[in-house]
């Protein structure tokens, strides 16, 4: 640590690098996938990284930034401490580093009133896709994956135009959504799953423009 943060005695109980190796190795194979939820100074990131292991890092306090990035682009650029040399490491690789957002449901599963569009979004976006949203929340339609695309009403985001600010499917709503969805894919003809507070479309006429409607808050669920 005093090598990697000169000067620096926040950590002066430090796990050494040659003790999280012998736990990766009698734990793991290469590629598997290591949590620590509890992070400190990064070195299980590190070693996992200088071993070929996939890692998540948890860590709340500030050190996240001041110790752990720095220490993980060190280790991404070749860093020559701990056990790089036992294992042949050589740099390379890389890291994506996330802040948690604010957290869009209570402690029973339940959206938290006065959750901004972008929030909801992010998330309905990941449960369906599995992957981080990029929008910018101005927007109902929240992007296309394959041959389907996402769309949200809520918060209002569709102005006074529509009943309820936007919030309920109906044609006209629809028709704005199809809009922005000719806008950014001209060809699109797959499937548009529509989460909103309510549906005034007949199922028949759902089923037959290939729409998926999801009742908002009751088919937004907290990810166990």
């Amino acid at each position: 640590m005093r090598a990697l943060f000169p000067g620096d005695a926040s950590f002066e109980t430090p796990k050494p690098e040659a003790l999280l190796e012998r736990v990766l190795r009698i734990a793991t194979d290469p590629g598997d996938l290591v949590l620590d939820s509890f992070l400190g100074s990064g070195t299980t990131a590190a070693v996992a990284h200088k071993m070929g292991r996939r890692y998540i890092g948890i860590e709340m306090g500030e050190h996240a930034v001041t110790h752990c990035v720095p220490r993980m682009k060190k280790v991404v650029d070749g860093d020559r401490g701990g056990i790089s040399d036992s294992v042949n490491w050589q740099g390379g690789g890389g890291f994506r580093f996330y802040r948690l957002g604010e957290p869009a449901f209570d402690s029973e599963g339940h959206i938290r009133g006065g959750i901004r569009f972008p929030i909801l979004a992010a998330h309905v976006w990941f449960s369906e896709t599995g992957a981080p949203w990029n929008g910018n929340g101005k927007s109902p339609l929240l992007g296309f994956q394959g041959e389907r695309a996402f769309a949200l009403l809520y918060n209002g985001i569709l102005g006074d135009k529509t009943p309820k600010g936007g919030n309920v499917l109906t044609r006209e709503t629809l028709a704005i959504v199809s809009e922005k969805i000719a806008k950014k894919k001209s060809d699109f003809k797959g499937m548009l799953t529509v989460y909103g507070e309510a549906s005034r479309l007949s199922a028949a006429t759902l089923a037959r423009k290939g729409i998926v409607f999801k009742q908002t808050p009751y088919e937004v669920k907290a990810r166990k």
